[in-house]
């Protein structure tokens, strides 16, 4: 079957509405549903709306808290730690990253740290909302334990992302949003709907052992780190997801390894918790704490066009700057509309019945 295509505003009407059905207030209902969609605008399917269903049941499951009173538990000029109350990370995000920006404004940086918080959807949604500050913005998260480091069998770190956004002058800002893992857990949720098989490289079994089974975390199996094996630079991708475990848990009180709380709610908390529910990252630079911004900017779109132009290798047209290619889809996208996959449709169709709102 054909996937199915919905306007932007459609998808993000029924999100904010589901989101009010389970309590939120309407300011963060609007809040959560616009991150949540980003990722749908952005060509990130897998962290999109095709998970909201994800976040009701956590709420069901009385993991999530759907009016919290987020609060700073420690702070200097340039840091804070934050207290999401166990409210939706796509709300505890934005309050933290705002807070960094509005340290950066005031000191030139600002770095904060967050604990009891929940997936908080795509790291650029929020590392980006430095940009029009002319800031540099940071994000990254911790996350459900489906990771094996280089030489284990044991799930000890999630998919643990990071994204970095600079701004540019005429260019287009520079966006890395990236995983620490060779690929996505939502991009095996996705072969899962396709019933196609994985990439060698993305996933082991229970054993270790290399196999293309989409569903093997189901029965064991564990993602592997960015490089996938140790001769392909997987000790690098374990060492990147262990930096953002420590930056988002260690420093706020978050749980930490095998110890943070798994998204589907259908799986059992750890029994062991050493902090408080998941634990973001944060920062803002301000740029022209370094250096006057017109000047950075100049410097940026040169750095940017001299990518643009180097020569490339047989059967490829251009060379990619990092955002390019989400940045060209969301453009599509708000235009021709977001393509939903048939089960996903189903499934939002479902959760509307079930909480009285129309799809």
């Amino acid at each position: 079957m054909q996937d199915t295509t919905f306007a932007y505003q459609q998808l993000l009407d029924f999100t904010i509405r589901i989101f009010k059905k389970i309590g939120c207030p309407d300011t963060d209902a609007a809040t959560a549903a616009t991150v949540l969609l980003s990722a749908d605008l952005r060509g990130v399917d897998s962290h999109g709306v095709a998970r909201l269903t994800g976040y009701v049941r956590l709420w069901e499951a009385g993991r999530v808290n759907a009016t919290p009173q987020i609060k700073v538990l420690h702070e200097t000029p340039s840091t804070a730690v934050v207290d999401g109350d166990s409210g939706l990370g796509l709300v505890v995000a934005p309050y933290a990253m705002e807070l960094a920006i509005e340290k950066a404004r005031q000191v030139g940086t600002g770095w904060v740290s967050v604990q009891h918080s929940n997936h908080y959807g795509i790291a650029a949604a929020h590392a980006m909302r430095a940009l029009e500050h002319d800031m540099i913005g940071i994000s990254m998260t911790n996350a459900s334990p489906l990771v094996a480091p280089t030489f284990s069998t044991s799930k000890m770190l999630g998919t643990n992302p990071i994204c970095v956004a600079a701004p540019a002058g005429n260019e287009p800002a520079f966006v890395a949003d990236l995983a620490t893992t060779t690929a996505a857990n939502g991009k095996l949720e996705i072969l899962q709907r396709k019933n196609e098989a994985a990439p060698t490289g993305w996933v082991q079994d229970a054993q270790g052992r290399d196999t293309t089974d989409a569903g093997i975390l189901k029965n064991g199996g564990a993602l592997l780190p960015l490089g996938g094996d140790r001769e392909h630079g997987s000790h690098k991708g374990y060492a990147l997801g262990a930096v953002v475990d420590i930056f988002s848990a260690l420093l706020s009180g978050a749980n930490y390894a095998p110890w943070v709380p798994p998204f589907p709610a259908y799986v059992p908390m750890p029994l062991r918790q050493p902090g408080k529910g998941i634990g973001h990252f944060f920062g803002a630079m301000r740029v022209d704490a370094f250096r006057t911004v017109a000047e950075y900017k100049r410097d940026m779109d040169d750095w940017i066009s001299g990518f643009r132009n180097a020569d490339t290798i047989s059967g490829q047209e251009r060379v990619l700057i990092p955002g390019d290619p989400e940045r060209e889809i969301e453009a599509e996208r708000r235009t021709a509309g977001i393509p939903l996959l048939p089960v996903v449709a189903a499934d939002l169709k479902a959760l509307g019945e079930k909480l009285g709102v129309i799809f």
